[in-house]
This record gives structure tokens, C-alpha cells and sequence, in this order.
């Protein structure tokens, strides 16, 4: 128990004498504020291109799992 102990108390002395550095984060205001339209044009874009290529495939997988010269 007291070798537990003693390494238990070696591994915190080596996490203390790390020194993490803070990280300077600073934010501003947008320099352009986006309209509403141009949210919508721009999330609906970003929907269809991610999105819709898995939702072909998706509703194609019965005709893919047909296909001429597949394993039946």
C-alpha cells in the first residue's frame, strides 16, 4: 500500500510542476452582419450538399443491391 502511496504522490508533484500556458482569445463584432435571406440561402445550401448525395443513396439502395452483375 505505502509503494501505491508513494508513487500516487510522485505523479502529483509531476502534474503540478506543469505550467500550461493561457491562450489569448479575443472576439469582435461581425464586420458584415448576414440577413436573414442570406442565413437561409446559405443553411439550405450547406443541407443539400451534405446531405443530399447520403439521401440518394439512401433511397436508392434497392436498386443498387439489383444491380446487374452484384452478388445475388
Amino acid at each position: 500500500m505505502s509503494g501505491l502511496n508513494r508513487s500516487f504522490n510522485l505523479l502529483r508533484g509531476v502534474m503540478r510542476s506543469q505550467i500550461i500556458p493561457k491562450a489569448n482569445i479575443s472576439s469582435k463584432p461581425a464586420k458584415h452582419v448576414l440577413s436573414a435571406g442570406e442565413q437561409i440561402f446559405v443553411m439550405g445550401t450547406m443541407f443539400l450538399t451534405i446531405l443530399g448525395p447520403s439521401g440518394w443513396v439512401l433511397a436508392h439502395l434497392e436498386d443498387y443491391k439489383k444491380r446487374p452483375g452484384g452478388a445475388e
